[in-house]
């Protein structure tokens, strides 16, 4: 993410626009850089790899639907269920 993004561009994001959205279902998601994931159906996860966090295994569980995840996820594998990954647009993303 942005250390500079300006609120109009924020707002973009948290809404979907301008590219960086993705819906997936079971397919291996690797090489990703979500700061979100958004769950609208009841999903499972078995496996997870966020960048700077730790315990992130205790998320290899059901996650119920409604339940987003705040974090820099680098990695996340469903074996049902649906998710929603949001990733920085502006071509200025932390590394």
């Amino acid at each position: 993410m942005s250390r500079y993004d300006t609120d109009n561009t924020l707002l973009f994001e948290m809404l979907g626009k301008g590219g960086g959205t993705k819906v997936f279902t079971t397919a291996a998601q690797t090489s990703t850089d979500f700061y979100c994931v958004y769950f609208p159906v009841e999903s499972v996860i078995t496996s997870i790899t966020a960048d700077g966090c730790t315990g992130e295994s205790a998320l290899q569980t059901t996650i119920p639907a409604g339940t987003q995840l705040l974090m820099r996820i680098t990695s996340i594998t469903l074996s049902s269920g649906i998710g929603i990954g949001y990733s920085e647009h502006d071509g200025d993303a932390n590394s």
